[in-house]
């Protein structure tokens, strides 16, 4: 009887022991080994290449609007015409007051040869002499002052007609036809812009600048030959980088404020694709030739406060934090540029379930270009 009843206790304690769960499952495999042209990957804003408003300068009724709202014009076409008359009337007068004095000159001319001679021969007095001349050289001032006048009057007239300064596409007229412009000093018309060739406007962070530069050097090229490195460029609803330009400008200097540098590229737009103010997508090349490089998905890196990292799984089936530098998106993959070697199981699903310095049972995938994984059988 006692034999049975230690036998029962024993049974108990049996069963009652804590049976440890077994490690959680998470998908690891290795990362990709590619060959991928190293890119510089920004955002920017479409800018125009100009961009003017159309004001009158000179007041009077506006008499005509000579174009559509928001048709293409060519340069020099006239666009809106303020009343000429007055301007007109005015360059007129100043016509004459010029001719006019033209004929006070060619008489107070004569008139100092003949006090000139006659007081030679002491038939004038010298003072008759001094004052012809005097008159003489009033009227030579004069006739500049109303050279003037007539210059100032026929750019008057000329400002009465506003012309497109360059081909481009003009926005809704702001004054209607009668309204007066110019009482108060310019009255602003309209806007006029072109659209064809287009700027892509960005900012690049310090740190960036330094890659940019040392990619230069690795290509032989100086600052003088900003020229010859290529930007791409993609729409929000466009795959890719369809849009293909040059660098055109770099600013001078670092914004201090910012830690950036303000860049611009130049693109065709004949078909008017980009408007100023599009938001971009902005890439740079930063080598001529592919480079190899590692990858993994982009849904398998992490952030904390110290960076970015990944988990990997050791041979003892042990996780480990592993901090990382990445590069680029290519698709749905990241360039891994440090962290990590070619040979290491990176997890890459399941990632909730990785804790550090827990032991997993690890299944092995296989990352395929898009990113998505395949099962490639158990570890």
């Amino acid at each position: 009887m006692l034999s049975l009843t230690l036998a029962a206790i024993a049974a108990c304690k049996k069963e009652n022991a804590y049976v440890p769960p077994p490690p959680q499952q998470v998908a690891v495999a290795k990362p990709v080994q590619q060959s991928v042209t190293p890119y510089l990957d920004l955002t920017g804003n479409a800018t125009a290449f100009h961009q003017v408003d159309l004001e009158a300068r000179v007041q009077g009724y506006l008499q005509e609007i000579d174009y559509q709202d928001g048709q293409p014009v060519k340069q020099a076409d006239t666009l809106f015409v303020v009343e000429p008359a007055p301007y007109q009337a005015q360059l007129q007068q100043a016509q004459a007051s010029l001719a006019a004095t033209q004929a006070d000159l060619i008489q107070a001319q004569a008139e100092y040869n003949r006090q000139s001679t006659l007081g030679k021969s002491d038939f004038a007095s010298q003072s008759v002499v001094d004052q012809a001349r005097a008159k003489l050289d009033s009227d030579r001032a004069k006739i500049l002052n109303d050279q003037a006048g007539v210059t100032i009057a026929a750019i008057n007239l000329g400002y009465t007609r506003v012309t497109a300064p360059f081909d481009g596409v003009v926005s809704a007229h702001l004054v209607s036809i009668g309204g007066l412009v110019g009482a108060s000093g310019p009255t602003k018309l309209a806007t006029i812009v072109q659209l064809d060739p287009i700027y892509a406007s960005f900012n690049v962070s310090e740190q960036d600048v330094l890659r940019v530069k040392a990619a230069m050097a690795k290509r032989g090229l100086k600052p003088r030959d900003i020229a010859n490195v290529p930007v791409q460029v993609g729409l929000m609803n466009e795959e890719g980088y369809p849009h293909i330009g040059k660098l055109d400008y770099v600013a001078p200097m670092i914004d201090p404020s910012t830690g950036t540098l303000a860049a611009r590229g130049i693109f065709e737009n004949a078909d008017r694709v980009m408007l100023p103010g599009n938001f971009l997508r902005i890439r740079i090349p930063l080598a001529l030739q592919e480079e190899t490089v590692l990858l993994v998905p982009d849904t398998a890196i992490g952030a904390d406060q110290a960076g970015r990292y990944v988990l990997v799984v050791d041979q003892k089936g042990v996780v480990q934090q592993r901090s990382v530098t990445t590069g680029q998106l290519v698709g749905q993959l990241r360039v891994i540029a440090s962290g990590i070697t070619a040979g290491e199981q990176v997890v890459v699903s399941g990632i909730q379930r990785a804790i550090p310095g827990e032991k997993v049972t690890p299944q092995s995938v296989t990352i395929t270009a898009e990113g998505v994984t395949s099962a490639a059988g158990k570890s």
